[in-house]
């Protein structure tokens, strides 16, 4: 294992720029601890003492960002998530962590988990390194309407609920100022509010608005002088509207986006975190497991729909930032929406973009992650080939580097061990 603030060259066949949106060929990147100290061009001496390592038949790019996952607990489906407590749900985000780490996403914006706070937990435990993972910004719980998509629905009138599921349940403009100050006070990094109803919550009607562009806009303020933002799960035209106006940074799914609503996006700097994978596993793997028609349904409704509609954004213009909803379908998969994107509108750059450069953005930690400019955490992946003409060989990442520290790599690979 090498010691904090030993030098590492690594040699990369070819090194993706996604800020200058090149590749280079022969290019030396030099780590310092956690972070990178300098690119050195072919043919440039290595520093005196740096041990190498050898990638020089692999394309090295920074490690991915995926802006929508739900790491807390099992994989969504439609059953109620009430049979399982919160420890259990933190030991599974454990594990859920630890696939995405190694599937190459070095970095996350976790917008959800119905057990407040267990995302706070996870997160601060993968940062003192008591858990594999990768960084983590955390939502903390869902600010909602009573009975809306951020709700447990689909149980009789007379259930109780436990307080911690219900915990960003909010009525009114002065109830979400509350419940947003209460989960930036519980260690949440950002609010994440249920503008509309959802696919997987029965009940609700995902084109259907449901926090007001009033209470969506009592959230921004408090997310505001926080220091921080919103991000609004948003199907519905009018409920993509009222984020939007309200000031909401993100707008998550878009499934139902119109022209104008596009051209709103487009117009105020909005991002859009459309997950446009993951409506072909719930249509397959419900049918399979024999989920209700209701959410089959919805589903069905709103997965093309989304796709047209993340087209339109491309086409407007609209500030894309990757995202797949990761917790809905089996995590480590989280690559696999990228030849989607492709398939609907964008140059293979631009979706690489949108999960490194784009999604360190609207973070807000384009200084951190994202690249790999000096000064960045020596986060990164490599995969032999060329991913930008096959963006499907990033769904196997042999090689994961996360601050520095190798946490996967090809067992026929030479990992540094002296001075060159």
């Amino acid at each position: 294992m090498r010691e904090h603030g030993e030098r590492l060259a690594i040699r990369a066949g070819r090194l993706v720029d996604v800020e200058a949106g090149e590749v280079r060929d022969g290019q030396v990147l030099l780590v310092e601890g956690e972070r990178v100290a300098g690119v050195l061009g072919a043919g440039e001496p290595v520093p005196a003492g740096a041990r190498e390592l050898d990638l020089s038949g692999h394309t090295v790019l920074p490690g991915l960002i995926d802006c929508h996952t739900h790491l807390v607990g099992e994989v969504q489906s439609a059953a109620v998530p009430l049979d399982r407590s919160a420890a259990q749900e933190a030991f599974s985000g454990v594990r859920n962590a630890r696939a995405t780490v190694m599937a190459g996403f070095t970095t996350v914006r976790d917008v959800g988990t119905f057990r407040a706070f267990v995302d706070v937990a996870l997160r601060d435990a993968i940062d003192d390194g008591t858990v594999v993972g990768p960084r983590m910004a955390v939502a903390g719980a869902y600010v909602t309407v009573p009975g809306g998509g951020g709700e447990i629905t689909g149980l009789a009138p007379d259930v109780g609920l436990p307080d911690d599921v219900r915990f960003g349940v909010a009525a009114s403009p002065t109830e979400v100022r509350v419940r947003a100050r209460a989960i930036l006070h519980g260690g949440a990094d950002f609010i994440k509010v249920i503008a509309t109803g959802a696919v997987l919550a029965p009940g609700t009607r995902p084109g259907v608005p449901e926090l007001s562009e009033d209470e969506i806009r009592a959230a921004v303020e408090v997310a505001t002088a926080y220091g921080t933002h919103v991000a609004a799960h948003a199907h519905g035209t009018q409920g993509i509207v009222n984020a939007v106006l309200a000031g909401a940074r993100s707008v998550e799914h878009g499934s139902l986006l119109d022209d104008e609503a596009a051209a709103l996006l487009a117009e105020r700097g909005v991002y859009l975190v459309a997950d446009i994978y993951n409506g072909d596993w719930i249509a397959a793997e419900g049918r399979r497991q024999g989920w209700p028609a209701e959410t089959l349904a919805k589903n069905d409704a709103t997965t093309q729909a989304q796709r047209d509609g993340f087209a339109r954004a491309v086409a407007a213009g609209v500030r894309i930032a990757y995202g797949t909803d990761s917790g809905v379908y089996p995590h480590g998969w989280n690559a696999r929406q990228l030849p989607y994107m492709v398939r609907h509108g964008m140059a293979p750059m631009a979706a690489l973009r949108s999960a490194t450069v784009v999604a360190a953005e609207l973070l807000g930690w384009e200084d951190r992650v994202g690249s790999l400019a000096p000064g960045r955490y020596a986060d990164l992946i490599a995969v032999p080939g060329d991913p930008l003409d096959d963006l499907g060989l990033l769904a196997e990442v042999p090689f994961v580097m996360r601050g520095g520290r190798v946490l996967k790599a090809p067992p026929e690979m030479r990992l540094p061990t002296r001075p060159i």
